[in-house]
């Protein structure tokens, strides 16, 4: 009974992971490539197919203007098919559109003004950042922040902070020169900073002075049962009631910090990887959809608020990946465009579709390596024999 039951929880527990997964892949997903869709219509452009996974279709119908939507077996991810679109990667033939009729041009993406191309191409991301600022302003509305003031409690034995004369009662006010109000805005800044110098702005009593310490990377409990590898000062903040600010923002302010909390994913994201590349972090935290799915799980344990919040930033990855300059992703398609923008005419289809494969390798290896990070997690979602 015990073997019957572990297979019993464990694939419940796995089916549960995967519905949370594919709740949150799709939403967006959809909004993604709905980006692509409206802007694609909103400049003339004929829309062959919408769909929202790959392979073999489950459902599908006709709308009146001939685009099929689709629903398919493999939900990971989708995508919009224009009329003259020959590959998955939408590269253009250049003797194709030459051959096209005066009322096929009309509605060829391809032979569209350069900057509506651009326009179609940007949309799935940019519809991506709109809906994180959407999900992060509708919370910043309801729920509001929570903020304390990074004033220093303790500090660690024989942590950086230690080391760089912080004490008790200190008000950390900047960071490099920023200014800071709030303890999570120190935590990030030191996360953004590991294994490089810092100069901290410091009210000690009434008097400023400045601090100098260098972060240091430290494995932490993550909140979901797991581990990650943070940046670390080595101090903790005063819990006083009375240095907590509850505060919930209208309309208008909602969406400035849902845009600044955006932006902030997408600064952590830039100092991660180039911390990477300078050798101060390692780059076992790249993760693909096992450690999404893995995530989606546990998040979605907690609520369906908490993983919608999530699903935000779960978006902003996807528009920024998707920006960047790597053929076959939208950001490279960009590339392609402010290349023939400046040259007065595209790079021909031979050297188009060498750089397609290129990053179509680039793609597979990156799947690869992040599939290798995350094999642990999913040799954990493996029903317990025992």
């Amino acid at each position: 009974m015990s073997l019957i039951s572990n297979l019993a929880g464990g694939f419940g527990n796995l089916l549960f992971g995967l519905c949370a997964f594919l709740f949150v892949l799709s939403i967006v997903v959809f909004v993604h490539e709905m980006g692509h869709f409206l802007v694609a219509r909103w400049c003339g452009v004929k829309v062959s197919a919408f769909s929202l996974g790959f392979g073999p279709e489950i459902y599908g119908f006709v709308d009146r203007r001939g685009t099929r939507w689709r629903f398919a077996w493999v939900p990971l991810g989708g995508y919009v098919k224009f009329m003259d679109d020959e590959n998955g990667a939408s590269m253009p033939l250049q003797d194709k559109i030459a051959k096209m009729t005066p009322e096929e041009r009309a509605g060829s993406f391809h032979a569209k003004p350069l900057w509506q191309k651009a326009a179609v191409v940007a949309a799935g991301p940019i519809a991506n950042f709109i809906l994180a600022i959407a999900i992060f302003a509708l919370f910043f509305m309801t729920v509001g922040t929570y903020t304390a003031p990074p004033r220093v409690d303790t500090v660690l034995a024989g942590s950086a902070a230690e080391r760089g004369g912080f004490q008790s009662g200190d008000l950390i006010v900047s960071v490099n020169g920023r200014q800071i109000s709030a303890f999570q805005e120190l935590q990030q800044k030191v996360n953004d900073h590991v294994g490089a110098e810092v100069r901290f702005g410091v009210n000690r009593g009434g008097t400023l002075i400045e601090l100098k310490a260098t972060p240091m990377l430290a494995e932490v409990n993550d909140g979901l049962g797991g581990k990650a590898k943070v940046g670390q000062l080595g101090i903790t903040r005063q819990n006083r009631p009375q240095d907590i600010e509850h505060k919930v923002f209208g309309p208008l302010s909602a969406v400035v910090m849902g845009a600044e909390k955006s932006y902030g994913i997408v600064r952590s994201t830039f100092a991660y990887l180039g911390n990477v590349i300078l050798w101060r972090q390692p780059a076992d935290q790249l993760g693909g959809p096992v450690r999404i799915a893995d995530a989606s799980k546990k998040i979605a344990a907690l609520g369906l608020d908490q993983l919608v919040h999530f699903m935000a930033f779960i978006s902003v990855s996807v528009g920024l990946i998707n920006l960047f300059p790597v053929p076959i992703l939208d950001g490279g398609h960009l590339t392609f465009y402010a290349i023939e923008a400046i040259r007065g005419k595209p790079l021909n289809d031979d050297t188009q579709e060498m750089a397609f494969r290129v990053g179509f390798g680039l793609i597979m290896a990156l799947m690869l390596f992040a599939f290798w990070n995350d094999r642990f997690i999913l040799w954990g979602w493996l029903p317990k024999m025992g």
